[in-house]
C-alpha cells in the first residue's frame, strides 16, 4: 500500500472530481486517472466507479480515503516531533481568510510570528461555511465565520474558536434610532434594510429580527462587501448589520447593539488534522488565537 495512492484517494474524496484533483495537484486529468488505475492494480480492488460522466469512490475507495486522513495525521505528528528536536518551528504556513476577520487578526499575527522562522502567506477570500473543506485542501489554515456558538469540525476538519465578534446594527447618524443606547427587534420593524445575499450567515439574523418583531424588514439592497454596506448606511439608504471589530468609525454611521436577538459571529480557524500536527502550523494557530483575544479586548 503506497502512501501516494492513499493521498490521491483522499484528494478525490475532498475535491469530488478528477478534474479538480488534477488542477489542485498540477497534473492532467489523464495522469490522475492513470494513477487511480495504478492504485487499483496495486491494491487488487476497484476504488472508483462511473457516476454519470465522472467518477466516484467505491466503498473500498471511501474506506481508504478515510484511512488516509489517519495516516497523514500520524506522519504529521512525527514531523512535529522532529521539529521539536530541531528546536523552534520553521517553515511556511498558508492562511486563507475572510477579509473582515483577517483585517483585525493580521497585525497581531504578524507581530507574534516576526523573527520566528515561520513564514505566513496570506490570501483573502469570502469563505463560506460550505467552502471550508475545499479551502482547507489548498491551505494550512482557513479563517472563516459561523453564527454557531462554537465551531464544529466537519468534512474531516479540526476547528478552533478564535473569538466571538458582536454584530451591531448600523444606522445613519440622522436616523431617529441613532440616539438609542441599544435596539430591539421591534425598533427595526419595517425599516429599510441593507442585507446580504440569501443564504449568507448574516441573513439568518435578519430573519430572526423579523420573527421576533412579527413584521418584515424592507430589504432594499443585498451586498456582500462590508465597506459598501457602510457607504450605503452613511448615504441614508437603510440600516444594516456590521461586525464591530472591523467597522471603521465614521460620523455618518452609528453602531448600536441588538438586545433581544442573538447577533454575534464566531471567528474560527479550521484545518486538516494532519496539517495541524505541524509545529509551524500550531505556532500560527496560537498566534491567531492571541491576536483575536487582544483585538476583542481592545474593541469590545
Amino acid at each position: 500500500m503506497e502512501l501516494h495512492h492513499l493521498a490521491l484517494l483522499r484528494e478525490l474524496a475532498d475535491r469530488g472530481t478528477v478534474t479538480a484533483v488534477a488542477a489542485a495537484t498540477y497534473r492532467s486529468p489523464s495522469a490522475v486517472s492513470q494513477q487511480l488505475r495504478s492504485a487499483e492494480r496495486a491494491l487488487g480492488t476497484a476504488l472508483v466507479e462511473q457516476d454519470g460522466r465522472g467518477l466516484r469512490l467505491t466503498a473500498a475507495g471511501r474506506l481508504l480515503a478515510e484511512g488516509a486522513v489517519e495516516v497523514a495525521t500520524v506522519v504529521g505528528r512525527l514531523q512535529r516531533s522532529l521539529d521539536d528536536l530541531r528546536g523552534t518551528p520553521t517553515g511556511t504556513v498558508t492562511v486563507c481568510g475572510l477579509p473582515s476577520a483577517l483585517e483585525f487578526l493580521t497585525p497581531g499575527l504578524v507581530a507574534r510570528t516576526a523573527g520566528s522562522g515561520v513564514v505566513v502567506v496570506l490570501s483573502d477570500e469570502d469563505v463560506a461555511e460550505a467552502d471550508f473543506a475545499g479551502r482547507a485542501a489548498d491551505h494550512d489554515l482557513v479563517v472563516g465565520h459561523s453564527l454557531a456558538d462554537a465551531p464544529e469540525g466537519s468534512d474531516g476538519l479540526a476547528a478552533r474558536l478564535l473569538t466571538h465578534e458582536p454584530l451591531d446594527v448600523a444606522v445613519p447618524a440622522g436616523h431617529p434610532l441613532a440616539s438609542r443606547a441599544a435596539l430591539t427587534a421591534s425598533d427595526l420593524a419595517g425599516e429599510r434594510w441593507i442585507g446580504v445575499p440569501v443564504g449568507f450567515p448574516f441573513d439568518t439574523v435578519r430573519i430572526a429580527i423579523e420573527n421576533r418583531a412579527g413584521r418584515p424588514l424592507e430589504v432594499v439592497q443585498r451586498i456582500r462587501d462590508n465597506r459598501v454596506v457602510e457607504a450605503l448606511v452613511a448615504a441614508d439608504v437603510g440600516c444594516a448589520l456590521l461586525p464591530r471589530f472591523t467597522t471603521r468609525p465614521r460620523p455618518e454611521v452609528v453602531l448600536l447593539p441588538l438586545r433581544d436577538v442573538r447577533s454575534a459571529r464566531s471567528i474560527v480557524a479550521l484545518g486538516r488534522p494532519d496539517r495541524l500536527e505541524r509545529a509551524a502550523v500550531r505556532a500560527v494557530l496560537d498566534a491567531l488565537a492571541g491576536a483575536a483575544e487582544e483585538a476583542a479586548r481592545l474593541r469590545s
